[in-house]
């Protein structure tokens, strides 16, 4: 059976989204970072990957996250990631059950890299405004 990675676009108001799924791997991750490149290229600077339908991801993936990171940060943007906690499954039509998006959670964590990414658990959170954005500031405190 050959392994794919799937990415697929959205739009939540300024964020574009892009749902991740299948394997991020030397031969599919290449995909993730084309379409992410596309993304900066059309002016999108607030990005969220829901990478909640990824059920593997090695260092060339790992990679590509932190490549994503360095572009959205150099082009002053915002990158969101969506990982579920370990033990969450798929659900609905095609599910095998197997956790899905929590091995990548596992692997950043392994790595010691998952600190760098502002990570959310579903794509509504991911899209809020955070008062960081100055939608939510309110008066500072002496």
């Amino acid at each position: 059976m050959a392994v794919t990675l799937e990415v697929t676009g959205g739009q939540r108001g300024e964020w574009a989204v892009l749902h991740v799924s299948g394997e991020m791997d030397l031969v599919t991750s290449p995909v993730l970072r084309r379409r992410v490149h596309a993304a900066v290229a059309d002016g999108r600077r607030s990005l969220v990957l829901d990478l909640s339908g990824v059920v593997f991801c090695d260092s060339s993936g790992v990679g590509v996250l932190i490549a994503t990171r360095r572009l959205i940060r150099s082009c002053q943007g915002r990158l969101r990631l969506i990982l579920p906690a370990a033990g969450r499954t798929a659900a609905g039509p095609g599910s095998t059950g197997r956790p899905q998006g929590a091995h990548v959670n596992r692997v950043l964590g392994a790595l010691g890299v998952r600190r760098l990414f502002e990570v959310h658990p579903d794509v509504a959170s991911a899209v809020a405004p955070a008062p960081d954005d100055g939608e939510e500031a309110g008066p500072l405190s002496a």
